[in-house]
């Protein structure tokens, strides 16, 4: 398609002015009393509705993609051993051989074989890290001190990693719960799959009572998901690489839905970017047979997909979405979905109405 679509291939179509007091400090005390926004690309039509509602807009056939990775406190605060000057860092990865990259901010220059003093929410220490070196992007490469694990010392003195639109990124006991889906499992994510977060479990039972199935992808959320695009040409932008995963019951379960004509419906843009990758995957793979429709193999693996105007879907019929950041690729992917012009309507109808917006706000249903 030449030059994406007109008019679209560029990150100045993505703004728009969003009052500073619609950004949600505090998730709401029942997660299904969010409002939602239901949109239907077909009629271009916008109504209003709650979270608790969900189950009447999808039919009866239909499967919900959910991603099940697991928020991990990675947020760590300490000293520098030998000098006492503070010191912040955010776990982004590990390896196999327990070496991680963490972005870290501290004065001056730290010393390979320097050690950092980790202190817990009440200030106490608990254990330290070794710097081994700097790896890409300036990252810092570290390790505990002791034999310990990343995720046991992450759960005894990490903090909850909020994004900085939220009470500047300080966390309060309720995140420990809140900032975090019901059906999280696999430990991983830096950030939460936000869409999510309205789920409870008897929403999700009544919409299995109501004949949907839901079923479960993992993509471990990485920083790189909300940092703003920094190039004003789309095609110029390079994604981040996250990790993702599907398996072969719910590969399965998906092609089942499209042979019996019900719709997918991700929740989240993550579950998108998985179940795109896994289609494209399949696609590749047999490119050269007649295969029906929707093809998704099982999947396992890192994926640096940019969806942005132009894109063919190939596994998403819906998408049950929270309203995200001007310029970034996650608003660009959702107008990919449903086409920009309808997009940034919903979202100055969402500012008029005063949703609320970002990972504790609202959310929207397209079909």
């Amino acid at each position: 398609m030449s030059s994406i679509i007109s008019g679209t291939n560029e990150l100045d179509q993505y703004d728009f002015d969003l009052p500073r007091e619609l950004i949600a400090q505090e998730p709401l005390a029942q997660r299904v009393d969010s409002r939602m926004m239901v949109i239907n690309r077909a009629s271009q039509s916008i109504e209003h509705a709650h979270v608790r509602d969900l189950p009447t807009f999808l039919k009866a056939g239909d499967t919900l993609v959910v991603n099940d990775s697991k928020v991990i406190p990675a947020r760590l605060i300490g000293t520098r051993t030998l000098t006492g000057g503070r010191w912040e860092g955010l776990f982004l990865r590990q390896d196999d051989s327990g070496v991680a990259e963490l972005l870290c901010k501290t004065r001056g220059s730290i010393a390979i074989g320097e050690t950092i003093t980790l202190r817990d929410m009440e200030g106490r220490d608990q254990g330290q890290l070794v710097f081994l070196g700097t790896g890409d992007e300036g990252r810092m490469l570290m390790r505990p001190a002791s034999p310990e694990s990343w995720f046991a010392l992450l759960d005894r003195c990490g903090r909850v990693p909020l994004p900085p639109y939220i009470r500047d990124g300080q966390m309060v006991d309720e995140d420990k719960q809140r900032y975090q889906t019901v059906y999280a499992r696999v430990a991983g994510s830096v950030a939460a799959p936000t869409a999510g977060l309205h789920f409870t479990p008897e929403l999700i039972q009544r919409t299995r009572t109501a004949g949907m199935a839901l079923v479960a992808v993992t993509l471990h959320v990485g920083v790189g998901t909300f940092r703003p695009i920094q190039v004003n040409r789309l095609e110029d932008h390079r994604m981040h690489s996250e990790y993702g995963e599907i398996s072969e019951s719910v590969a399965k379960r998906l092609k089942t839905t499209r042979s019996e004509k019900g719709r997918i419906v991700a929740v989240g843009t993550t579950s998108v970017r998985v179940l795109e990758t896994a289609a494209a995957y399949a696609k590749q793979k047999y490119s050269e047979l007649t295969i029906e429709p929707l093809t998704i193999e099982p999947w396992a693996g890192e994926t640096d997909i940019f969806i942005k105007p132009g894109h063919r879907f190939l596994a998403v019929d819906g998408l049950l979405t929270n309203f995200h950041l001007p310029k970034s690729s996650l608003i660009v992917l959702v107008s990919a979905f449903a086409g920009r012009d309808l997009v940034l309507k919903a979202y100055h109808e969402a500012i008029r109405e005063r949703y609320r917006f970002y990972s504790y706000g609202d959310c929207m249903l397209i079909t």
